[in-house]
């Protein structure tokens, strides 16, 4: 099994998880959240803004699914048909275990 993080602007949000829903996708833990890139955040004039809002949505899933999520969070976070700056990141990592709390069963 494996956790992925992505980390994406909040007007894609909605559009991710829709996608993810309908790809089959459904178990998903959404938060809001603040943060910089490598831009180190956006100056306007003198002010510079380096808690910029973000959304990182998490799923468990297993290891034969890791490239299609990744392939429709790359494709659906993206701003415009190049992307820009800020459009977010995907962080992958293993899970050893899960369990569910009601039951107490192991696994997805």
């Amino acid at each position: 099994m494996i956790m992925v993080r992505a980390i994406v602007r909040p007007d894609k949000k909605e559009t991710v998880l829709y996608e993810l829903s309908s790809a089959g996708f459904n178990a998903a833990t959404v938060l809001d959240v603040v943060g910089r890139g490598k831009q180190k955040g956006i100056k306007f004039g003198d002010v510079i803004y380096d808690e910029i809002p973000k959304s990182l949505i998490m799923l468990v899933i297993a290891d034969e699914d890791k490239e299609d999520v990744i392939d429709l969070v790359l494709r659906h976070a993206k701003t415009g048909d190049t992307g820009a700056f800020g459009d977010g990141k995907i962080f992958v990592s293993a899970v050893d275990e899960v369990y569910t709390v009601s039951s107490g069963a192991a696994g997805l």
